[in-house]
């Protein structure tokens, strides 16, 4: 029997620096340069950019071999197949896209490296939409040979998991592993700009105590800026979102812990709240009177008979954390995000002797 003297575990604290498997040694930089932030010039934007640039020469001496539909408008999957299938100019516009962002994205991350907080980093895992597509991998793969031919000892790799599911799957380790003892899945909440996603995360700690095994078992994504909801109506429709998934795993009698992990874009403070960079949710997250983790614990204040406990990160931090089961070999690591802007964050592991 445990003694009753000694206090109950606590949880990790809302945009914690010390988490259970690693040390969150910065997050969510916002590195200033040439007129504007540097992470701008390795994001989507920027990519689709350089995309019209080289489409606008084209059209100066000749025909455009990638039509006349607008840069922003050509989905991934189409460059992806103009690479691959497509005609060989315009493979051969999408190849120099690929070097020429690819370079912008090598400057940016000598940047961060010159950051203290960002010394001695070995490994740097990229997320985000990009990633999704093979002209994202390759972009990813070029930045590391650039790196790695000015004899920088630092690989670049994209994410193990799909990005949607890895802002899921990283919630996971903002918890202690007691908290889902005798529990198979746990909730998980990935808060963006145009999206919120929430999810059910099957633990599968008998196959992998590291988490490494763990999956997405269901999902629900509600696309938020289509209907433009005021920000107590997002936060009730999130809640709805959290309780139908609750009901789908008592259907197949599947126990959920009692926790939700948030991923959330900003500076996320101690008590929850957003201290900035929330600008494009539904309506003022950033107020100091908003506390998006209390508030669900009103509309969800028991998860099967236990009270619920909600912590909050920085969604950059956990996309990033999704990697932790494969990061055993390195020190110092690091996550960046390709999307409308570049989310970042650097971790160094802590002990085995300390870590869950």
């Amino acid at each position: 029997m445990a003694d009753k003297s000694t206090p109950a575990p606590t949880l990790t604290g809302h945009g914690a620096a010390r988490l259970p498997s690693v040390d969150v040694d910065a997050y969510n930089a916002e590195l200033r340069g040439g007129g504007g932030f540097i992470g701008d010039r390795a994001s989507n934007r920027a990519f689709r950019a350089i995309l019209e640039d080289y489409r606008e020469r084209m059209r100066a001496n000749g025909d455009d071999p990638l039509g006349e539909t607008p840069s922003e408008e050509i989905s991934k999957k189409k460059i992806d197949k103009v690479l691959t299938d497509g005609d060989p100019e315009a493979a051969g516009v999408v190849q120099g896209v690929i070097e020429d962002f690819s370079q912008e994205f090598a400057a940016v991350i000598r940047r961060f490296l010159k950051i203290k907080s960002w010394h001695g980093t070995q490994r740097i895992v990229v997320g985000g939409g990009l990633r999704e597509s093979r002209v994202g991998e390759l972009a990813i793969g070029r930045t590391s040979v650039i790196l790695k031919a000015e004899r920088r000892a630092i690989e670049v790799k994209p994410i193990h998991h799909n990005p949607d599911e890895a802002g899921l799957l990283g919630t996971l380790h903002l918890a202690p592993s007691w908290i889902f003892q005798g529990h198979d899945c746990t909730l998980a909440v990935d808060i963006g700009g145009s999206n919120i996603r929430v999810g059910v995360i099957e633990t599968r700690l008998k196959d992998a105590p590291d988490l490494s095994k763990a999956k997405v078992w269901a999902f629900e994504l509600w696309r938020h800026a289509e209907d433009k909801p005021k920000r107590d109506e997002a936060v009730e429709r999130l809640a709805d979102m959290l309780r139908e998934l609750i009901k789908r795993t008592e259907t197949k009698n599947m126990h959920v812990a009692p926790f939700i992990g948030i991923g959330c874009p900003g500076l996320i403070r101690e008590d929850g709240s957003i201290r900035r960079g929330g600008q494009n949710l539904p309506g003022n997250w950033q107020a100091k009177s908003f506390n998006l983790a209390q508030r669900l614990r009103e509309l969800i204040p028991s998860i099967e008979g236990q009270e619920t406990a909600v912590v909050i990160h920085n969604d950059a931090v956990v996309q990033g954390l999704s990697e932790v089961p494969f990061m055993s070999d390195v020190e110092h690591w690091g996550v960046m995000t390709i999307g409308t802007g570049l989310g970042n964050a650097r971790f160094t592991n802590r002990p085995p002797a300390t870590a869950k």
